[in-house]
């Protein structure tokens, strides 16, 4: 029996909060997240959870996965 491996490709937002550490998302999956003090590490740590993300998405949801196309980043101010 063959293993048939499917490829992804996923935006990941990165932002850096008040302590300094990376903290790396990606909305097409739920709850897909992880926080490292460095990129290097974070860009690890995100391989890590998208894979199981994926196995959770496969395995619980059985939903086709989103591949959506990356468009742009806006920042929006409110003042309230």
């Amino acid at each position: 029996m063959v293993n048939k491996k499917n490829k992804y490709n996923f935006s990941v937002i990165i932002e850096k909060d008040e302590s300094g550490y990376y903290i790396g998302r990606v909305p097409d999956l739920r709850s897909c997240y992880t926080q490292a003090k460095t990129l290097p590490e974070l860009y690890k740590r995100l391989e890590e959870v998208v894979s199981l993300c994926l196995d959770v998405e496969d395995n619980f949801f059985k939903q086709k996965i989103p591949q959506n196309q990356f468009i742009g980043f806006q920042r929006l101010e409110v003042v309230k």
